[in-house]
């Protein structure tokens, strides 16, 4: 029942997101945390983390995790989550690769019409939408800990996004070298 589950999870996921794997977190949380309950909240800001990190692009690479997490958590056998994972990954992108193949000659001759440049220009702000809603999404207890608990380390979290932002965005820092950097002060800090 689980596979099935998680198979029309993420073939809806993949069908109806547009914007790529940012704009698919808040999708994929809804589906994997609050709906299912197969993760927790911690286990999903985990699961972002290791597929923001690893090559590929995040939405596979989350629906990838996420497919092997549930499964574990569920109790199966880590051979039985490796089957989960694989078959997550596959649901997230059968629907679209068909519709991109199916529509791709179309948009390709009529990418000038109007109608076709008003969808893409009602999609923008969508996009922008689903993606600041899994920026919201992120900021939470488990990224920046909580006040009530640690008054100290949550100031530190709040100043570390506030200076990572400003040293890409506005100082045009090399994000490498941010993430460096911050990885340094939360190995001593934390």
């Amino acid at each position: 029942m689980l596979f099935l589950q998680l198979f029309y999870v993420f073939s809806k996921i993949g069908i109806f997101n547009f914007g790529g794997g940012y704009a698919m977190l808040s999708l994929i949380y809804n589906e994997v945390v609050v709906n299912n309950h197969w993760l927790s909240n911690a286990e999903f800001t985990d699961i972002v983390a290791i597929s923001q990190s690893t090559p590929g692009p995040i939405g596979i690479n989350c629906a990838t995790y996420v497919g092997y997490v549930a499964c574990i958590n569920n109790g199966y056998p880590a051979w039985v989550g490796c089957i989960a994972a694989v078959m997550a990954s596959l649901a997230i992108m059968w629907l679209p690769f068909i519709l991109m193949i199916s529509i791709s000659h179309y948009l390709l001759t009529h990418k000038d019409e109007p109608s076709v440049e008003n969808i893409f220009k009602a999609l923008r702000p969508t996009i922008i939408g689903m993606i600041a809603a899994a920026a919201l999404l992120l900021m939470n207890k488990e990224n920046f800990g909580s006040p009530s608990v640690n008054l100290p380390l949550f100031i530190l979290s709040i100043v570390l996004f506030i200076a990572a932002f400003f040293a890409t965005k506005q100082w045009k820092v090399n994000p490498i070298l941010v993430m460096l950097a911050c990885g340094i002060i939360g190995l001593l800090v934390y």
